[in-house]
């Protein structure tokens, strides 16, 4: 997931902090996302998959999110994916609520990740934190909803 480029240099401290977070923490969130899915009793799909799949899945997830923060995903190419993943999951047997309830869990993943790394505990520019926050939520009600756009255009 390293990357470097022009468009990083100009992140905010905070939203430098947090791809940084990312980058090096994927493992450690994709490995507490996947035990959250392994006792959550409404995602039997995801229980049911092959763990290094469901892995591999959500470890995407956290490299497109840290993509988004730099900046260096385009709307378009996150709306082709996320359509295409929908399509993708009905197919596979995913419930729509399951395919929510797994980027809610990715999510709660982070916020955890980002309380416990203390990147929002210090004096920081309100502005800052408030546009990260920004950029997280868009992202991921960008990703379900393009998700879901995917999921409802396959033929029933």
């Amino acid at each position: 997931m390293e990357k470097t480029g022009a468009a990083r240099y100009f992140l905010s401290p905070v939203s430098r902090k947090l791809v940084e977070i990312i980058e090096k923490g994927a493992d450690e969130l994709t490995r507490a996302y996947l035990q959250e899915v392994k006792k959550h009793p409404n995602m039997p799909t995801y229980r049911s998959f092959p763990e290094k799949e469901v892995y591999d899945r959500a470890y995407l997830v956290y490299s497109q999110l840290g993509r988004w923060i730099s900046f260096e995903l385009e709307s378009d190419e996150m709306k082709r994916y996320w359509t295409e993943l929908g399509k993708k999951r009905r197919e596979e047997g995913f419930s729509l609520p399951e395919i929510f309830l797994s980027l809610c869990l990715l999510r709660k993943e982070l916020w955890a990740k980002i309380q416990s790394e203390g990147v929002l505990d210090n004096a920081l520019d309100l502005y800052q934190a408030l546009d990260l926050y920004n950029r997280i939520v868009t992202f991921f009600d960008r990703a379900l909803y393009y998700a879901i756009i995917g999921y409802c255009s396959v033929e029933k």
